[in-house]
């Protein structure tokens, strides 16, 4: 009946009318934002120019500095009706906190004021055992801190002051995503500026650039409210495959449906109020499967700007009586959800280190920072594996959307064919003024050659695309600086390497372009067997990275045990990123992470197939039964040949149920072990070997079931009306 009712409510669903600030959305973007121009208007100049110095070069502000800051941010925000404010992190759950505080604050006399002081600005104090933090505070030891970041600007949402902020323990070891982030960011602007000044002595500064495209899918919030499975896990446990998917591909760049164009209007208009630059919405592939993307902004705030908009759309979503699923497969019959990390380095300068310029001077630099990206995932692409597993992304690598879980990094035929020239050309001794005007002459060329090098290979996990890496393996619910702060410190190491390389060339007599060029001749052929341009979902690319001797990590507890090996300590290390510490607590709480998701799985499936599933098919059952008798005794001997198609039936619902309640049986058992298990990694490997596999056994059956079935009697929003019913 719940279903029925749910489809029933889906069908009275009208499209709200959505009304845009003003008829341009300049004019109300930033207007919750505490942007550069707002400082100027609200700050005094010499707490304005402290700030941007911190902004640019991350110089300490001064605790007075600080005061004037919050009063100022304190009467802005309350010219925008605000009331509370609240310090804005990221822990190590997945999602934001924060803790709001109000303004308020009482004085003698009976009287009260309005307050916001840089102590409150600075620094507040939640509780640091409450989050994940992998041992490093006990329950006793509960103290942590959030710590304001100057770089990511205030916001308001609602009546709240949103004050960006990291988190740590009171012992000084990140608990979040942001501080290493930062750390990692920090970085690689080291490095690659350190690089850059090869090629020119103006640039000061590099950063790291991010566009991200968010996958979702859209269900209407009644058939949602009618799944349990997935209101507990964020995916289907079951459903059978509905008879059109979505092999016509119509879907795909389709027209919007006027419901959810209302809602993609709507949190549009809040993410541009935020200052999100959000410019681009479509249909995915799948059925109810969209995308909406930004245009790049510096790394730290495109995460920040990520987040934010996560969660407004999920808000949003509930005002048009959607529900959002951001899990990397919520359907197992069609495409799962990603979100597409597009990597860049910028200059000061305005230059992007990731495209060709104008001259061969411009595309030696490119090419530099080009093979040395490719060669820092060739040596480090465990690491980047580790930074997108998780248990929901597990279901979506490999699958027939998304790149599978062997790294791999494609950059086109023709730029293949140009590293394969330059390592041949290259002369193991000096170079001839005829092999440098050859070089040069060659690497003129690159513009022309990437003019028509623009095809993509979507079963690639990295990507190279005109000016830009895209990560295209990062799981749609993901934070995205788990994957930055993975990518940014193994370039980071790499261009360090680099350096001292060609520096120790130079000082020995070698000129410099050479000295480059031939480092970069010896990083193409060692990084080779990364480069894959072919199709990375058959099977003979596994067998073919295997053969290259490159790691395919399957799945989540297997592959995150990379954060805890030497080699990765002590690159973290090197880089003042993480220390040993800081790792294996993350590493504890991803094990943990992933015990726990499985372990919820494994509940809602047996407790979808206990109270909803089997009752139904023993209910059916008994009307078979019945109907069987009451033939026989209206037939007689006839009844044999008469009854044969219900007969059948009750034996493939007897069989299934059967099979259903054994699996279920097992399923517990195994899960029972596994809870016995101590130790983190060997508990994590049990739920992924031992119960894990039971999900598509229970899955398999219980989908038959729904064949079988009345479907009059079936309880669950079939998959067909989650996926088609706007």
């Amino acid at each position: 009946m719940l279903r029925f009712n749910a489809l029933n409510d889906v069908l009275k669903r009208t499209p709200k009318q959505i009304d845009y600030p003003s008829d341009k959305i300049s004019e109300f973007y930033a207007t919750n934002v505490f942007t550069q121009e707002k400082m100027r208007e609200f700050l005094p100049k010499e707490a304005y120019q402290s700030v941007m110095a911190s902004i640019n070069e991350g110089k300490r502000i001064d605790r007075s500095i600080a005061n004037q800051v919050a009063s100022s941010m304190k009467d802005w925000a309350m010219t925008k009706k605000v009331t509370h404010y609240t310090h804005w992190f990221q822990p190590l759950t997945g999602a934001t906190a924060e803790k709001h505080d109000s303004f308020f604050t009482p004085i003698s006399g009976g009287r009260a004021i309005e307050r916001f002081d840089g102590d409150n600005l600075i620094q507040q104090e939640p509780d640091a055992s409450s989050f994940p933090n992998g041992g490093i505070r006990n329950t006793f030891e509960a103290r942590g801190y959030t710590a304001w970041d100057p770089t990511s600007p205030a916001f308001i949402i609602g009546q709240t002051l949103c004050v960006p902020t990291v988190f740590i323990a009171y012992t000084g070891e990140a608990l979040d995503y942001k501080m290493p982030l930062l750390k990692t960011l920090n970085a690689i602007d080291k490095a690659a500026t350190s690089v850059c000044q090869y090629f020119d002595k103006e640039i000061s500064k590099v950063n790291a650039n991010l566009g991200w495209e968010q996958e979702y899918f859209l269900i209407d919030k009644s058939l949602f409210n009618a799944r349990p499975d997935i209101i507990m896990t964020g995916r289907a446990l079951v459903g059978h495959n509905p008879a059109k998917g979505q092999q016509l591909d119509d879907h795909y760049f389709g027209s919007i449906s006027e419901r959810v164009v209302a809602f993609m209007k709507d949190f549009e208009i809040e993410s541009h109020k935020l200052g999100i630059p959000v410019t681009t919405r479509h249909n995915e592939v799948a059925p109810n499967q969209f995308e909406c993307a930004p245009m790049f902004e510096e790394t730290n705030l495109a995460n920040d700007h990520n987040l934010l908009m996560m969660d407004v759309m999920e808000k949003i979503a509930r005002k048009h009586d959607f529900r959002v699923l951001f899990h990397e497969k919520p359907f197992k019959s069609v495409n799962g959800s990603g979100k597409h990390n597009n990597w860049s380095l910028s200059t000061n300068t305005g230059v992007n280190l990731l495209s060709p310029g104008k001259n061969p001077k411009t595309n030696l630099r490119f090419l530099t920072f080009f093979i040395n990206t490719i060669k820092a995932i060739h040596d480090n692409a465990d690491i980047l594996r580790a930074s997108i597993a998780t248990a929901g992304n597990d279901h979506r690598l490999g699958a027939n959307e998304a790149p599978p879980a062997i790294m791999s990094v494609f950059i086109g035929s023709q730029l293949s064919q140009m590293l394969d020239n330059l390592e041949e050309n290259v002369k193991a001794g000096k170079m001839t003024p005829e092999d440098k005007t050859e070089l040069k002459m060659s690497i003129g060329k690159l513009p022309q050659i990437l003019l028509d090098n623009t095809d993509r290979n979507r079963t690639s996990p990295f990507a190279f695309t005109g000016n830009k890496f895209e990560f295209r393996a990062v799981g749609s619910s993901a934070n995205c600086a788990s994957a930055m702060i993975a990518l940014n410190a193994i370039v980071a190491k790499q261009l360090n390497e680099f350096k001292i390389v060609v520096d120790d060339a130079i000082e020995k007599g070698v000129k410099k372009d050479e000295a480059i060029l031939k480092e970069l001749q010896k990083l193409i052929k060692s990084s080779k067997k990364i480069r894959f341009e072919g199709n990375g979902y058959g099977d003979a690319w596994v067998k073919e990275a295997e053969k290259r001797g490159l790691s395919n990590l399957k799945d989540t507890p297997r592959a995150i045990k990379t954060m805890i090996d030497k080699k990765t300590k002590k690159l973290f290390a090197d880089l003042e990123v993480f220390t040993e510490v800081e790792l294996d607590a993350r590493y504890e709480i991803e094990l943990e992470n992933y015990i726990l998701k499985l372990q919820i799985e494994s509940r809602a499936l047996g407790d979808i197939a206990r109270n909803h599933i089997l009752p139904t098919a023993f209910k059916y059952q008994n009307v078979l039964i019945n109907n069987i008798k009451g033939m026989k005794e209206i037939f007689g001997s006839e009844s044999k040949t008469l009854a044969n198609p219900q007969e059948e039936i009750l034996r493939s619902l007897s069989l299934h149920t059967t099979i259903i309640k054994q699996k279920l049986d097992e399923m517990l058992e195994e899960r029972k072990l596994a809870n016995k298990i101590e130790h983190p990694e060997k508990k994590a490997l049990a739920y992924c070997d031992k119960v894990k596999p039971y999900f598509d056994e229970i899955k398999y059956n219980a989908d038959k079931l729904e064949l079988l079935i009345d479907d009059s009697l079936w309880p669950l929003p079939k998959l067909r009306e989650i996926l088609f019913t706007k």
